[in-house]
This record gives C-alpha cells, structure tokens and sequence, in this order.
C-alpha cells in the first residue's frame, strides 16, 4: 500500500524557516509527482508546490520566492523548504503523491504555526 508520513512541522517565529519533509513508501516513488498542499482553520486546502518526476516544479503565487520543494529519489523523499515565514503561512501541510495512472494519496499532514 502507498503511504506517506511527513515530518518537520512545528511552531516557529515569523521571519523564520522550516522544512518539511515526506517520505513515500509502496509505489516507484521516481515516476510520481509530488506535491505539498496546506489548509488553514475554515479554509480550502490549496496547492503550494507541485514537483514533477522530472524535476518541473509549480508554486502558489503566495509562496514564490521563500519556498522550494525539491525531491530525493534515492531517499524516496520529498522536501518543502520554508523561508521568510509568515503567520498567514500557518496551517496543516499535506503531502501528496500522484501515480502515472491518475492515483492520488495524501499523508495525514503536519502542523505549522508561524507566530508574529
């Protein structure tokens, strides 16, 4: 079965960073997207950073310039680097895996809370 554990959530100070990381197990982790998604307290859950098996990466205008996600397939992992943070960065980040034929799994998310 695919599952996805992610890790490095915590509380830290606006201005501040963090990274997150996510590792897959039960799929061939080099041929799926990657991405991490976050969803604040009565909000949707959007997409932040989309990697490709490639390597393309995507990012949410919000977050261009102090995030990057980046992939290590020998580790089967995938990481979101957080700089800059921001209290309106707080929310739960999700990780999630996409296989070639169309098959999506979330993780069961990690808290981050960026503090002003």
């Amino acid at each position: 079965q695919v599952q996805l554990v992610e890790s490095g959530g915590g509380l830290v100070q606006a201005g501040g960073s963090l990274r997150l990381s996510c590792v897959a197990s039960g799929s061939i982790f080099s041929l799926n997207g990657m991405g991490w998604y976050r969803q604040a307290p009565g909000k949707q859950r959007d997409m932040v950073a989309v990697i490709s098996s490639a390597g393309t990466t995507t990012y949410a205008d919000s977050v261009k310039g102090r995030f990057t996600i980046s992939r290590d397939n020998a580790k089967n992992t995938v990481y979101l680097q957080m700089n800059s943070l921001k209290p309106e960065d707080t929310a739960v980040y999700y990780c999630k895996e996409r296989l070639p034929v169309g098959s999506e799994y979330w993780g069961q998310g990690t808290q981050v809370t960026v503090s002003s």
